[in-house]
């Protein structure tokens, strides 16, 4: 720190920061006498701050703004007055422009626009305003804003820290009034009096939604439409109201199913959105005169949130009256076609056109040929009748196909005509008689059933056009009592040949020779005869060809070379692997010890006898089961049956030693065994566990059955023993009863 002591409204400071308006420098080497000179270089020095150079008071030229520059980087030095020699190091200081309230807030994005949905509920979200202080932030409460709404309560509300603008009104309604002007006020100060204080202004729109159904104007449209209007043609508009915009203004009509749903269409305009009724089909004056039916008007695109406000539909009744129109005579066809053959004679009716008046007037009609569509005249036609005739002959060649128009006249009202095209079509005579469509290969196999099909041909024309021909089929008159086959036609140009008995052999007959008849639909109709030849063949039982003669084509029937030697491969491998199989069980049992049968070990013995439960008493000895606990005086070869000698009872202990004592007994005797098998061997005991008040129940121990033991302290054992008592119960009063009928006897 230099020596420079800074001196300002009575305070000291030995800091490079002065936050003061008029500060001073003072050295210590300055006496008084006016020996020292105060200099002062850097950021505004001379133009903005100046020194006194006796004192070292530091003024500024003009009033400082913080918000153009907030601090100034100066450099003061003490030199000699008469020397200019330097005192004292030059020192760096800092001034600070104190901030005070001299800027109000601004709103720099102002003004502003923004929507938010009709019908919001209160709280919704519209937009948020931000303003900016100028002023330090940091330093007071200069720059602290608080925001405020000024005008658009109580339709809105802003956050007075955010600036977060909220709807305040529930169901505002766009078509009750769609703009909104709010002026909202940012004040400084926190909002204490004295702030200053800025606005801006928000323009605010309630968007559309579908709130709103389509309406009709009125409930009832009546039109009148002339019968004459064409297919398709718009009869009619109708039009609901929406008062939503857009998207949800958008309107569908629908036709009620009833009268006029069959014979109207109603499509939506999209730029108006009327509805146009379409006519679907011809009207007619005479069959009905009026047409009454329901239009529904909808939106096509519903907003869930207001379906309970009712239905979004609006229903409107639409009356059609037919208007009638003198009209043109109206063929029964719209257009025809006639054949008529070449050659045919002059006069001769080739068909007939038919045309009426459909007006209640019902006036007579009277028939022409346009002379433009048959210049060279080779038709006529009856003007009432309306017959078509030849007037010349017709050659085909010449021309195959007449084009002519057919002119319908309204008798009292000339000037209605109607006109329709008739096409005749010359037909070629038919020439040539049908015949067979090629030299058929045909057998018939020696195991033939009765009614089998053992061929089907066609036949051919060379008359055209091909197209269109019929052929039938048939057995000459004389061919009728053929005893061996028969023709049958299908009816779709072709035939077949069909057996009438079985037991065709070939060292009998050979060949057989069938006629057939084949007849054509030209004009004049003409038929052939042709001739099938079958030949007797002998077949397999599925119907395939062996052989019909010595020079006949033999079909293979035999196995391929590599399908025979496959068949082989495979037996040959399964040959080995039934030796491979014979040999490893026969090697299996060389090498057991000894067989079953020869086993002298334990042996588990299976019985596949169901037991009768606990109620079956009769069944088994069980005095014959060898009970663990007896104590044996002689021990026995596992492999020799034991004989059954009965042994005192093992007393009853609670403790396990008595198990373990049991099982080390036992083995030590079985190792002691000299008659044991010299290998090793599985032993298995039975023990019974003891502690029961009523001793052991088990049937096991029981060498004999003691029938005359009175069983009746097993009432006394609880309800788990009631069976068991039970049982013996029954069997005591059986004894006793057979005991008395002894002593009876």
């Amino acid at each position: 720190m230099s020596a420079f002591k800074v001196q300002a409204e009575n305070k000291a400071f030995w800091s490079f920061i002065l936050v003061v308006a008029t500060p001073q420098l003072h050295t210590d080497l300055d006496k008084g006498d006016s020996a020292v000179k105060y200099t002062l270089s850097g950021d505004g020095a001379g133009t903005i701050f100046t020194i006194d150079q006796t004192t070292g008071d530091i003024h500024a030229l003009r009033s400082l703004d913080r918000e153009e520059k907030p601090y100034y980087t100066l450099r003061a030095q003490a030199v000699d007055i008469n020397t200019n020699r330097p005192l004292e190091p030059e020192s760096e200081f800092v001034i600070k422009v104190q901030d005070i309230n001299d800027n109000e807030p601004k709103f720099l994005e102002g003004p502003y626009t923004a929507s938010v949905p009709e019908m919001s509920p209160v709280g919704t979200y519209v937009t948020q305003v931000t303003a900016t202080d100028a002023d330090d932030p940091t330093y007071g409460n200069s720059a602290r804003v608080v925001y405020s709404i000024l005008h658009g309560q109580p339709y809105f509300s802003v956050d007075p820290k955010t600036g977060v603008i909220k709807t305040a009104l529930p169901n505002m309604d766009r078509e009750v009034k769609e703009q909104y002007q709010v002026l909202i006020q940012a004040k400084d100060m926190g909002g204490q009096l004295g702030g200053l204080a800025g606005t801006t202004t928000i323009n605010i729109t309630l968007s559309d939604v579908n709130d709103n159904p389509p309406r009709f104007s009125k409930s009832f449209f009546h039109l009148r439409v002339p019968e004459s209007s064409s297919v398709g043609s718009a009869v009619g508009r109708i039009k609901a109201h929406d008062l939503d915009i857009g998207k949800n203004a958008e309107v569908e009509y629908t036709i009620v199913p009833g009268d006029g749903g069959a014979m109207f269409d109603i499509t939506t305009n999209e730029h108006n959105q009327e509805g146009i009724i379409i006519l679907k089909r011809p009207l007619d004056f005479e069959t009905k005169k009026a047409y009454t039916f329901k239009v529904d008007a909808s939106n096509a695109h519903l907003d869930p949130r207001f379906q309970s406000f009712g239905a979004f539909k609006d229903t409107a009744t639409v009356k059609i009256n037919v208007l009638d129109v003198d009209e043109p005579p109206v063929f029964n066809k719209p257009s025809y076609v006639m054949d008529v053959y070449e050659d045919t004679p002059v006069g001769t009716i080739i068909g007939a056109v038919t045309a009426q008046d459909l007006d209640a007037s019902n006036s007579p009609v009277r028939y022409s040929i346009d002379w433009k569509s048959d210049m060279d005249s080779y038709f006529d036609i009856d003007p009432v009748e309306g017959t078509i005739s030849t007037n010349e002959l017709l050659d085909r060649e010449s021309i195959a196909q007449h084009n002519i128009s057919i002119v319908a006249t309204k008798l009292n009202s000339p000037v209605l005509t109607s006109r329709v095209a008739v096409t005749v079509q010359v037909l070629d005579i038919n020439e040539f008689p049908p015949k067979l469509a090629s030299p058929y290969e045909t057998f018939v196999c020696e195991n033939a059933k009765v009614g089998q099909v053992i061929q089907t041909f066609s036949a051919k024309d060379e008359d055209l056009p091909s197209a269109g021909q019929q052929f039938s089929f048939k057995s000459p008159k004389e061919d009728t009592k053929n005893k061996n086959f028969t023709i049958r036609d299908f009816g779709n140009n072709t035939a077949g040949i069909v057996t009438k008995r079985s037991g065709f052999r070939r060292r009998l007959q050979e060949i057989y020779l069938l006629p057939v008849v084949i007849d054509d639909n030209g004009y004049p109709p003409k038929s052939s005869t042709g001739t099938l030849t079958i030949r007797v063949c002998g077949c397999e039982s599925d119907g395939a060809l062996l052989t019909c003669s010595a020079e006949a084509i033999f079909l293979p029937v035999g196995l391929s070379t590599g399908a025979l030697i496959a068949i082989l491969l495979c037996i040959i491998i399964l040959l080995v692997i039934v030796v491979l199989y014979v040999g490893l069980r026969r090697q299996k049992k060389k090498e057991t010890l000894m067989s079953s049968k020869e086993d002298i070990r334990d042996n588990v013995i299976h019985y596949d006898d169901e037991g009768g439960g606990e109620e079956d008493t009769h069944a088994f000895d069980m005095g014959t089961l060898r009970n663990p606990k007896v104590v044996k005086e002689n021990l026995y070869r596992r492999d020799v049956k034991p004989e059954l000698k009965p042994g005192p009872r093992p007393p009853v202990s609670q403790d396990s030693a008595d198990i373990r004592d049991f099982i080390n007994q036992h083995l030590q005797e079985h190792d002691m065994d000299n008659s044991a098998p010299p290998y090793d061997s599985l032993a298995t005991y039975a023990y019974e566990g003891n502690g029961s008040v009523a001793e052991s129940l088990s049937s096991i121990e029981s060498l004999a059955v003691d029938h005359e033991e009175d069983y009746d302290y097993l009432n006394d054992w609880g309800p788990r023993f009631k069976t068991l008592a039970g049982i013996f119960g029954e069997q005591s009063e059986t004894q006793s009863d057979s005991t008395t009928t002894e002593n009876t006897h």
